[in-house]
């Protein structure tokens, strides 16, 4: 019996969404076609000019903006940038830092923080649950 596996295609905006870049900057051919798992793969692994220029220089999507100021999706929106921009945008935005961008840094070091103690808070009681059940299990023996 043989199998054939049908080929696996995403739409273009999936496939930017993967690679990190803005749709709209791409070129038409990309935002036309839909790109299989192997293209994918080929783009992510050896990508073609337009895509080592475009991660480079933007525009980009914002969660790559985000993460490039160091701060959430609804930290963009709430700073009012609601459109993709360029590395050179963001290099200007971070030089100014204005107080929005300031207070923004500032609540994703707390979220940080929390994070981090609730993820500590779960490995310490995963930790005294494992020695329960080591002790229950000593005693059932």
């Amino acid at each position: 019996m043989t199998s054939h596996q049908s080929t696996q295609t995403m739409k273009p905006a999936t496939a930017a969404k993967k690679l990190g870049v803005f749709l709209e900057a791409t070129p038409a051919e990309f935002q036309e076609g839909v790109v299989s798992r192997t293209e994918l793969s080929t783009l992510q692994t050896d990508p073609p000019q337009w895509l080592t220029d475009l991660r480079a220089n933007g525009p980009h999507p914002r969660p790559v903006v985000a993460a490039k100021l160091g701060i959430s999706i609804s930290g963009l929106a709430r700073g009012g940038v609601a459109d993709a921009l360029t590395t050179e945008q963001i290099e200007a935005l971070k030089a100014e830092a204005p107080e929005w961008l300031k207070a923004e840094r500032a609540t994703q070091v707390d979220v940080r923080k929390e994070t981090a103690r609730i993820k500590e808070l779960h490995a310490e009681k995963a930790a005294k649950d494992a020695a329960k059940d080591a002790e229950r299990t000593d005693q059932d023996s």
